[in-house]
């Protein structure tokens, strides 16, 4: 299959900062371009309050999105992902995020408009699980706002002792997920029906796994492969990095409560620094680079278990849209078509229950 490489006339740094020009610099012909595929974790955003990384002048919304779902592959539906957009500005803080489900709900809204393009089918937000068992409050204002679209929280864990490790954007404790309150929360959560979305560091995957048995009935989305990191002490340690990962995401995957998500290695936390080349990655290179992680993954949970993710537009810093997702189909050309249906959709739709 040939990629065709565009070169572009801009410095290194203005690429770096004029991402729409830059990432159109590799173009590939889409692989298997009628499969229905959900993808399950995307970001919107107006630009000026982008997460930590994401420069200010990026925006991302429908139009932007429809863009990239519309580039090739068949994206039915999406699920948003919390990303501190758009809060209250007034009112008691822990409401604050109910925000930025209200802002999603009017963006699907507007998508609801043309069925032709990939709709936006469920919201994951943010509560201050830290809030113990009052957070009952703010999951019930949040389900009221959602319209039907709300599914659950994502209180991301990421957090580092090493300051050129930027933490996650809701300011997590260092081992927040052991925290009784934290736990205290989930179970609310869980009581609630509601699924925990959950984004933190390579070295925090056991902390992880000892809150998935703790709360068995709590559904648990491992996000972005538990982060493996590539950047301050971590740069030159991948290998020796992977192989610790490699125990620990076994030891997480026997947690039956745990689903995992396939996708999120092309930040520049992770290391590879596309981001910062003359062309963004190909296909090929995120298949030599990172399938081994997708593929021990699959091994420990099982494709019904297991779905691909864009994480757009956070990884669009390092590769394109359907570039991504072909890599994903070229990775999975030998798996049986049960296997290829789970991880391309049936998962995503079972665990955020997206059929309306």
């Amino acid at each position: 299959m040939a990629t065709h490489y565009r070169l572009l006339k801009k410095s290194k740094m203005a690429r770096i900062h004029e991402i729409e020009g830059w990432i159109n610099g590799v173009s590939e012909e889409i692989i298997d371009p009628e499969r229905p595929i959900i993808d399950p974790h995307h970001h919107l955003w107006h630009g000026p309050k982008n997460p930590p990384g994401i420069k200010e002048s990026y925006r991302y919304l429908l139009e932007d999105l429809w863009n990239d779902t519309s580039s090739g592959h068949n994206i039915k539906k999406t699920v948003f992902i919390d990303c501190g957009q758009e809060y209250y500005s007034e009112g008691p803080d822990q409401f604050k995020p109910v925000g930025e489900t209200e802002f999603v709900v009017g963006i699907s809204k507007e998508a609801s408009k043309d069925k032709s393009k990939a709709q936006i089918a469920g919201i994951i937000g943010h509560a201050n699980m830290m809030l113990g068992s009052s957070v009952r409050e703010v999951l019930e204002m949040h389900n009221d706002k959602g319209e039907g679209l709300f599914r659950g929280i994502r209180h991301a864990g990421g957090w580092d002792e090493d300051e050129r490790v930027k933490n996650a954007h809701s300011h997590p404790t260092p081992h927040i997920y052991l925290e009784e309150k934290f736990q205290e929360g989930l179970q609310v959560l869980a009581s609630m029906d509601m699924v925990f979305d959950t984004w933190h560091y390579h070295n925090q995957i056991q902390d992880l796994t000892k809150l998935a048995k703790s709360l068995p009935d709590l559904i648990i989305i491992h996000d972005h492969f538990g982060g493996p990191l590539g950047i301050g002490p971590y740069i030159n340690k991948r290998d020796e990095i992977f192989d610790k990962w490699k125990e620990d995401i076994y030891e997480l995957s026997q947690c039956k409560n745990v689903f995992s998500k396939l996708g999120g290695l092309a930040m520049p936390v992770n290391g590879w620094e596309w981001h910062k080349r003359d062309l963004p990655a190909t296909s090929n290179e995120i298949i030599s680079e990172q399938s081994r992680y997708y593929l021990h993954t699959l091994e420990c949970f099982g494709s019904s278990r297991c779905m691909f993710e864009s994480n757009f537009p956070v990884d669009r810093q390092s590769v394109s849209y359907h570039v991504i997702w072909n890599a994903f189909k070229k990775m999975t050309s030998n798996f049986s078509e049960e296997e290829k249906s789970d991880l391309f959709y049936e998962t995503a739709n079972k665990v955020y229950k997206l059929e309306s």
